[in-house]
C-alpha cells in the first residue's frame, strides 16, 4: 500500500511528553533516559524488554521517532502499539511492527476481542534503521489513523455491526524474537551475527488528559 499525500487530522486531544514507564520485562537490557527524550532496548544473548505506559487511555493520538536495529536483524520483531493488556487472549489492540527481515517494510493490525487478521503490509521508502523516522496512531471512537513522518498510511473505520476497539488501552512497545513465527515466514529467521541489536524511541507522545 502506498503512502497517501493527506495532511494530518487536527488533533482531538493535546499530546505530552512520555516521562514515566512500566518496564514488564528486560529491566537490564532497557535504558530510560528521561533528559535525552529516549528509551532504548537492547536485544542480545539476555532476550530483550517491554515498556508501557502506567496508566490506558480510551483514545488519542500516540506517536514516537523510532529507530530499529541496523544489521542482519532478520527474525526480530520490534514494535509500537496499543493494547488493552499484552497477554490477555481477549485483548484490543493497534499495531506497528517491524519484522527484521525487512527493514523497508512495516506491520499494521487491530485486534477486537482478541480477533485480528486485518494486517497490511506498507513499503516504507526507507530503510528504518538508518535514521529516526516519526510513527503515529490517531485512534478516535469513530476511526483509527496510521501516520509515517506525518502521512497517512491507512485508514480503518467503524462500521455498523463491525467489532472495534474500543477497551481503554496502554501504549506499549517492545523488541522480541519472533523468529519461530510461522517458521519464520512472518519475520524471518533468527540469525543473531549483528547482536546486540539497539531499537531506540525517542520524542514519545502520548494524550494529555484533562486531570494532568
Amino acid at each position: 500500500m502506498q503512502c497517501m499525500a493527506t495532511p494530518k487530522p487536527v488533533l482531538l486531544t493535546t499530546t505530552k511528553h512520555l516521562n514515566d514507564i512500566e518496564v514488564d520485562y528486560g529491566h537490564e537490557v532497557l535504558d530510560h533516559s528521561k533528559d535525552a527524550r529516549e528509551i532504548a532496548i537492547s536485544y542480545d544473548a539476555r532476550n530483550g524488554a517491554r515498556w508501557r505506559t502506567t496508566h490506558r487511555f480510551e483514545s488519542g493520538i500516540f506517536s514516537a521517532k523510532i529507530k530499529v536495529p541496523a544489521g542482519n536483524t532478520s527474525g526480530l520483531n520490534c514494535s509500537f502499539y496499543l493494547s488493552s493488556l499484552e497477554g490477555d487472549k481477549f485483548q484490543d489492540e493497534i499495531d506497528f511492527e517491524f519484522l527484521g527481515k525487512d527493514k523497508t517494510i512495516i506491520q499494521t493490525n487491530v485486534y477486537t476481542e482478541g480477533v485480528g487478521n486485518r494486517e497490511e503490509i506498507h513499503q516504507l521508502g526507507f530503510d528504518s534503521s538508518e535514521t529516526f523516522h516519526e510513527y503515529a496512531i490517531h485512534w478516535t471512537p469513530t476511526e483509527i489513523l496510521w501516520f509515517i513522518d506525518q502521512v497517512q498510511v491507512r485508514k480503518h473505520e467503524r462500521k455498523p455491526n463491525d467489532a472495534y476497539p474500543m477497551k481503554p488501552m496502554f501504549l506499549y512497545a517492545s523488541v522480541w524474537n519472533a523468529g519461530w513465527v510461522n517458521n519464520g515466514e512472518w519475520a524471518g529467521c533468527y540469525v543473531g551475527c549483528d547482536e546486540p541489536y539497539v531499537c531506540t524511541y525517542k520524542d514519545v507522545q502520548v494524550p494529555h488528559l484533562p486531570d494532568q
